[in-house]
């Protein structure tokens, strides 16, 4: 062969496995390109639409029957695998109770729990007040003196960074009276929580509150866009039997979520028992985040452990499984 037609076959077959070595390495890129944005889409189908919090009633036993300090909470939430803090007014009790909940000792709460979040990189979320009052008692001055005492919870809630505090709606029994007095209740604490940016949340948490129709009726009737539900997936029980903790009157739970759901600011998911395969025996999750999630809701879920007989650790837990396992099943 010549030299000069073996420089130019050598020169042709280098060019060819240059071209094939480029092409080569496209194809790889685009696999692995592929490779990356299918590892993703899986990555964003198994986040859930939700935040995950942590509601501190369900450690209730821990802090009232082993003395575990209720400023362990952040450090607890975090372990778990939780972002967001729920806290519980009445489990700081008798620190804040045998204080009168003084300015004082107000202040030290909310001091000791802000460090405590910021240590561990846990946000505080809201407030869930109990003891301080009805809101919806028939006597005006009571309903008045009631939203002076949350007023200090609201207070509280906005130097801790919430977005909301959860308030309970006891007083009247009676459907009407329990209306007018709510909407005079909620109206007067919350224009005041509207100064501090707080919302103010009402819970389905026994007697009318439970009746999801009624509860609609005064969001519907106060007019705040700071003002609006807490929907608890298991607290829909409006009366209970004569000395017991058994339910004698029963509201349809998904009636009521999804009677509240348009409302909510925050989300209650209740447990009290799962069966072999992690379901809760009484609530179907599946169906209960479905009406959240189909009312746009993006907020954080608050996991609330109830039960007796799982550990409130393990039942915390599973719930927590059953909510992320809940959410790859919905449309």
């Amino acid at each position: 062969m010549k030299r000069r037609n073996f420089i130019r076959n050598s020169s042709q077959a280098g060019l060819a496995l240059s071209i094939l070595g480029l092409a080569s390495c496209k194809e790889t890129k685009k696999e692995e390109k592929m490779i990356n944005a299918s590892a993703e889409t899986e990555e964003a189908i198994a986040e859930p639409f939700f935040k995950l919090s942590l509601a501190q009633w369900s450690i209730h036993r821990m802090i009232r029957e082993d003395g575990v300090d209720p400023y362990s909470f952040a450090e607890k939430a975090k372990n778990w695998g939780f972002t967001g803090l729920e806290y519980v007014s009445q489990l700081y009790n008798p620190e804040l109770a045998d204080a009168d909940y003084s300015e004082e000792a107000m202040a030290a709460f909310v001091e000791k729990s802000n460090a405590e979040a910021k240590k561990h990189g846990m946000e505080n979320v809201l407030i869930m007040i109990d003891g301080q009052g009805n809101l919806a008692v028939n006597d005006e001055k009571e309903r008045d003196e009631t939203v002076e005492k949350h007023k200090k919870w609201v207070d509280a809630a906005a130097a801790m960074g919430c977005h909301a505090i959860r308030v309970n709606l006891s007083g009247s029994n009676d459907p009407q009276e329990w209306i007018k007095n709510s909407i005079d209740g909620l109206t007067k604490l919350g224009t005041y929580a509207k100064t501090k940016n707080i919302n103010v949340l009402v819970e389905n948490h026994g007697g009318l509150s439970s009746n999801g129709a009624l509860h609609a009726e005064v969001m519907k009737a106060v007019t705040l866009d700071n003002c609006g539900t807490l929907p608890d997936f298991g607290n829909f029980c409006i009366t209970r039997k004569k000395d017991s903790r058994d339910c004698e009157v029963m509201y349809d739970k998904y009636k009521g979520v999804k009677e509240l759901m348009p409302y909510a600011k925050a989300v209650s998911a209740k447990t009290h028992d799962f069966d072999a395969e992690g379901n809760e025996t009484e609530i179907d999750y599946v169906k209960m985040l479905q009406m959240v999630k189909d009312n746009g809701y993006t907020g954080f879920v608050g996991v609330e452990y109830e039960g007796n007989v799982l550990s409130e650790e393990a039942g915390i837990i599973a719930t927590k499984e059953l909510l992320l396992k809940a959410s790859k099943e919905i449309s």
